[in-house]
């Protein structure tokens, strides 16, 4: 990947060295404090300018004056921090005055040592935090800097554990009791190495959005539930804290027993193999009042995925402007806006943005309680529909370098980027790195930023990402064969070698009913990604101008192609190993041949016909599900699919009052009883139906950007109208329709310096450059 590092990020630091705290003994992961550090300075005058900068090793907050540094949050976030850190800088002046100043700097493990991942791995990066920061301040006579060093003190402050995952405790009545000494100089390898210092091109984490309470609920055991009405990621605010002494207990989870309507988060535990125990849950902050007016607990080190709170300890009832939910995620900008006449529409389209944004933390996780991790299947599967919703290129680009800098020397590509939390479990014999449709993220979210965008910076930066990891999915498919194809077939066919059949795949996770085989023969899935990538590969080498590259992985999409048609398909256009899955990403992927596809378009429908018109697709190919579908003049059945009100299906989560879309179909069972997560985004890509297919803006790959693109609304189900919108690097482009008595009418935007190709419903063509148009049938 291009260096991305950039030199003023290490000048902001020159004069600072990391410090850390006089810890003789690690306290045990998840019950570790937040270290305060502090200096004071004195200012002859009122500075005219003053710059701040820091980074960590955890979680850190900055104070001057006791007044705090920015609203940003989680700094400095996530990375792969032995080979990238990203420096946060501020311009502060006005926090300062004339005489003596305090700098504070507040420290927790974060991501950095923290416990992380299902398993609650501590230590992932090392087993001390440290923190450096250097101040500047400008004055009509002279320049002062400030700097972490040796003359730094540090203690332990209110915030006696922090936690990401478990949790955070505050005990008020340490607010002016610390006990200072000498901070010490972190001189590590990794503190040592500066080299890796750099400004991210992603928008900070902040607070975005507030719920108010909109139930709070007693249980006869003096427990009160708090209804915020939405699923999120973040924290809530409290400021109801009890007399001197009292000590409350937050628990957050997503969903209430259906029996006796306390909390319950049994649906999220993780029982790590071959432990028959489930850890705990986590998600449980704690507060000790000093009995102060004005005290506020917001636990600003640690985050949970929740809609429900269960409160233990407060005497006194809560009303419900003594507690607030904050959503906090990544401050991305909203690019895109997608209404229609169907209300349940509309409220899918609000539960995946919902979703999508509870997991935009720092980086693209998989659900913001259990796990919290950037899983590349996830972002792979939903980075499209993310692009209708938000300007998602800075965040991206952060993800992709972690990827990079976490992709193995043989060119895999870890399961997670980062990779944080793994458990090298020696009762597992093998990897789950390099799977089929999570790797592939390597190739085919930097594709996607390219297309959307227009920027080809993305492609040089990941191109030898890229190209490492499709050499090793093609080496690996040269050299392994599935144990169940040796032994049916003693001696390889010729087409083979192009067969990516070995190898840990999660293959088409989570299909509806189906058992996972761990050691089933995915070839299907996995060459079907090998053709894939081999082909963004090799247009992203055209791009680039490397013809001989560009050559070598089309030869090898060629390849790909032809002998995943050799093992699978038959001369009729069926496949040999049949499903929904199976046919739709044959389909999508272009591997079905143009004159036997509609052979497979109808064998499609009838297994979805076979299923009482419902969907059976898992994780890989659900979102291509009904564009497949629309794309092969099959519109109806993509309407059927998407209204249908029986689960597995969309609605049925409307029904049963999801407010994200869920991990599993049957989230919470027509009892009321949750299942897994509710809190995963990667099914709320059917968005990108509603985007393409009912607003009908589609990109044009070959005119990245949206220098050209189509609008070719389909309109169907009794729907009377529909608008999208999509502010573009070019400008907005508006799609807004409406049938009234019969006559479709089509009013378009085209930004300046781009042009359009409008299909009507009809099938109807036609050209319009920039401005405003209108279409008629």
């Amino acid at each position: 990947m291009t260096d991305l590092i950039d030199a003023t990020a290490q000048d902001l630091l020159a004069k600072a060295t990391w410090i850390q705290a006089a810890e003789d003994t690690v306290p045990p992961a998840g019950a570790r404090p937040a270290y305060e550090f502090r200096t004071t300075f004195t200012l002859q005058e009122a500075p005219r300018h003053v710059t701040f900068a820091a980074t960590a090793h955890g979680i850190y907050e900055a104070f001057i004056n006791g007044l705090r540094v920015g609203d940003e949050e989680l700094s400095p976030g996530l990375t792969s921090y032995a080979k990238t850190l990203y420096v946060q800088h501020h311009e502060v002046t006005d926090l300062l005055k004339t005489g003596v100043n305090e700098l504070r700097l507040v420290l927790s493990d974060g991501w950095f040592r923290g416990r992380t991942g299902p398993s609650r791995v501590p230590d992932n990066f090392g087993t001390h935090t440290a923190v450096i920061a250097q101040l500047e301040a400008e004055t009509t006579a002279d320049s002062v800097i400030v700097a972490t060093g040796p003359d730094w003190e540090s203690g332990t402050g209110a915030i006696t554990s922090a936690d990401l995952m478990d949790g955070q405790t505050v005990d008020f009545t340490r607010m002016d009791d610390i006990a200072w000494q000498a901070a010490r100089i972190a001189d590590d390898p990794l503190t040592l190495d500066r080299s890796r210092l750099a400004f991210s091109p992603a928008p900070p984490v902040r607070r975005i959005r507030e719920y108010p309470a909109v139930a709070v609920t007693r249980l006869s055991g003096g427990r009160q539930i708090v209804d915020f009405g939405q699923n999120l990621n973040g924290w809530v605010r409290l400021s109801a804290l009890g007399p001197a002494g009292s000590t409350i207990t937050l628990t957050h989870g997503e969903a209430l027993d259906p029996t006796t309507g306390d909390l319950t988060t049994a649906h999220l535990a993780y029982t790590p193999y071959p432990d028959p125990n489930p850890l705990p849950t986590g998600q449980t902050d704690t507060v000790i009042s000093r009995g102060q007016a004005g005290d506020v607990f917001e636990p600003r080190h640690t985050t949970h995925g929740f809609r429900y709170v269960a409160v233990d300890g407060l005497s006194d009832n809560l009303d419900a402007g003594d507690i607030t939910a904050v959503l906090v995620h990544t401050d991305l900008t909203v690019t895109g806006t997608f209404e229609c006449s169907d209300e349940q529409l509309n409220q899918l389209h609000r539960i995946a943005e919902a979703s999508w944004r509870s997991n935009a933390c720092d980086v693209p996780t998989d659900c913001p309680q259990r796990e919290r991790w950037g899983y590349t299947g996830d972002y792979q599967i939903f980075v499209r529909s993310a692009a209708y919703l938000d300007d998602v290129y800075g965040f991206s680009r952060k993800w992709l370098r972690s990827l990079s800098d976490d992709q193995l020397p043989s060119g895999c590509i870890t399961n997670v980027a980062p990779n944080t939390g793994v458990v090298h479990n020696p009762a597992i014999p093998f990897s789950f790195d390099g799977s089929a449709g999570w790797g592939d993220a390597a190739t085919i979210v930097p594709w996607q930023l390219y297309v959307t965008y227009g920027d080809t910076s993305v492609l040089h930066e990941t191109f030898d990402t890229m190209t490492r990891w499709v050499d090793y999915i093609a080496g690996t498919a040269a050299s392994g064969r599935h144990p169940s194809r040796q032994k049916s077939r003693p001696h390889p066919a010729p087409h083979e070698q192009f067969l990516w059949d070995s190898g840990f795949h999660w293959g088409e996770w989570a299909e509806p009913g189906g058992v996972f085989d761990f050691a089933g023969d995915k070839g299907i899935v996995a060459t079907a990604y090998l053709a894939r990538s081999a082909d963004i590969v090799s247009k992203a080498a055209g791009v680039l101008g490397k013809d001989d590259l560009a050559h070598h992985y089309r030869e090898l999409h060629t390849n790909a192609v032809e002998a995943w048609r050799a093992e699978y398909l038959t001369p009729e256009g069926h496949l040999r190993v049949e499903s929904q899955a199976n046919y739709v990403r044959g389909l999508a992927f272009g591997l079905v041949p143009a004159d036997l596809r509609t052979n497979a378009v109808e064998r499609l429908v009838d297994l979805i016909r076979e299923k009482d018109i419902h969907l059976s697709t898992g994780f890989l190919s659900t979102p291509f599900l009904l564009p497949v579908l629309a794309d092969q003049s099959r519109t109806d059945i993509a309407y059927e699919l998407l209204y249908q009100d029986t689960a597995p299906s969309w609605m049925a989560m409307l029904d049963r009052g999801a407010t994200t879309i869920w991990e599993s179909w049957e989230g919470i069972t027509e009892d009321g009883t949750p299942h897994e997560s509710l809190n995963h985004y990667s099914k709320g890509a059917v968005i990108t139906f509603l985007h393409e297919y009912i607003a009908g803006i589609r990109p044009d790959e070959h005119h990245p950007g949206y220098e050209h693109f189509t609008i070719a609304p389909k309109p169907g189900h009794g729907l009377s109208w529909a608008r999208g919108t999509l502010r573009t690097v070019r400008g907005t482009i508006t799609s807004d329709w409406h049938i009234d008595n019969g006559t479709f009418t089509l009013e378009v935007a085209v930004p300046p310096g781009t042009n359009a190709r409008i299909v009507m419903p009809s099938g109807s063509s036609h050209r319009a450059g920039p401005g405003n148009h209108t279409f008629k049938e």
